[in-house]
């Protein structure tokens, strides 16, 4: 496991990207003698493995993309690729889902059901993978899935789970303001789209503050805010990018459309034009009751899981969701944090690092979920 991980590590590929890191995957499966597919919704990967008696198929899912940003970590598996590395572990998470594959295989005779593997491509980028390798047919005779992340925040040996809503939609919007250049010495003769663009700022932070029900989770947060001019320029237009997470479908459209009414109001007091972008992107993460509990119980016979709990939500998004509205399942998080470090790195840093040996745990809670969802 450790292996490949750290052989992943060293050559990332960005979503929709992921052409070597594919053909890597499919090799595996190939060269051990399972059923293969290749392309699956652009550059997803699935493999199929039958037990010998009859019963229930079930899907276990790893996505394999990483991330734009340069790795600062002093190790011997460091990215050879600048500007890209595997910050949040999608890395481990091929690893364990290829060696639990493996695994399966080798006692597949003495197994009942169907073993479905799923390797997602570009779960770190919206529109994602899950939902065009879900068209392309990944979950046909499916009647289960399951899923982890490796979660370096927590200590090693942790399992954490939550039934229903356990992470966030997550959606991205753009607004451009524009209003009219001018000399800094004359503002009066301008429309100053950086003073507009300040009070968006400020005001789209009262749409969760006064507009939201306080019982209902919900972050608006602007991200980006350029404005590019020289010092004694007033600036004519502006952009702001941002996100918006929240868990209640009906809080996700009221901050779409509320976003729209606070950006009309402020540019309409300021006699500026404006343009306004919103951008779904995936789902919350809605894990369902039963198989939740099954999760609970499988990690309860896996000797290195010392730890059982239930999760706050996390603002956190995660193309999962699009397996979970398909069909029954669980998310949960694997930990995996360094040993001997107290305040690891969080995930999408470019120090980021997990402890491997979470992957056999998560490896072990994954398959016993898997074996036993047969019973």
């Amino acid at each position: 496991m450790v292996e490949i991980r750290r052989f992943l590590h060293q050559h990332p590929e960005l979503s929709f990207e992921e052409k070597e890191t594919a053909s890597y995957i499919a090799n595996f499966y190939k060269e051990l003698g399972v059923e293969v597919r290749t392309g699956v919704g652009g550059n997803g990967v699935t493999a199929k493995i039958d037990g010998k008696k009859p019963g229930k198929t079930v899907a276990l899912r790893a996505d394999f993309d990483a991330l734009p940003i340069q790795d600062e970590k002093e190790v011997e598996y460091k990215s050879k690729v600048p500007g890209k590395m595997h910050a949040c572990g999608h890395d481990g998470h091929t690893s364990t889902l290829l060696h639990l594959a493996k695994a399966i295989y080798e006692i597949k005779d003495d197994l009942a059901g169907s073993y479905v593997f799923i390797h997602q491509h570009a779960e770190e980028y919206a529109p994602g993978g899950a939902k065009p390798m879900i068209e392309d047919g990944c979950l046909d005779g499916v009647d289960v899935v399951f899923g982890t992340h490796l979660w370096a925040i927590e200590p090693l040996g942790k399992i954490q789970y939550r039934t229903g809503p356990m992470m966030a939609a997550a959606d991205r919007f753009e607004i451009t303001v524009q209003g009219a250049g001018g000399h800094g010495a004359q503002p009066h003769k301008t429309k100053d789209a950086i003073v507009v663009g300040s009070q968006l700022v400020s005001n789209l932070q009262q749409i969760v503050s006064r507009r939201v029900n306080p019982i209902d989770s919900a972050v608006v947060t602007v991200g980006s805010f350029v404005s590019d001019n020289a010092f004694n320029v007033i600036a004519d237009s502006a952009k702001l990018i941002g996100t918006v997470r929240t868990f209640n479908p009906e809080v996700r459209t009221q901050i779409e459309q509320e976003i729209e009414r606070v950006v009309k109001g402020t540019c309409l007091s300021a006699n500026c034009e404006y343009q306004y972008d919103y951008f779904r992107g995936y789902p919350a993460v809605v894990n369902h009751a039963e198989e939740t509990d099954h999760i609970i119980e499988q990690a309860k016979l896996v000797p290195e899981v010392t730890v059982i709990e239930e999760t706050e939500p996390q603002m956190g998004g995660e193309d999962f969701a699009y397996y979970l509205e398909e069909r029954k399942g669980a998310f949960f998080f694997t930990g995996a944090q360094p040993d001997h470090v107290k305040n690891p790195y969080p995930h999408h840093h470019p120090k980021f690092d997990f402890n491997e040996k979470a992957m056999l745990i998560a490896a072990k809670t994954l398959g016993a979920a898997a074996i036993n969802a047969q019973s």
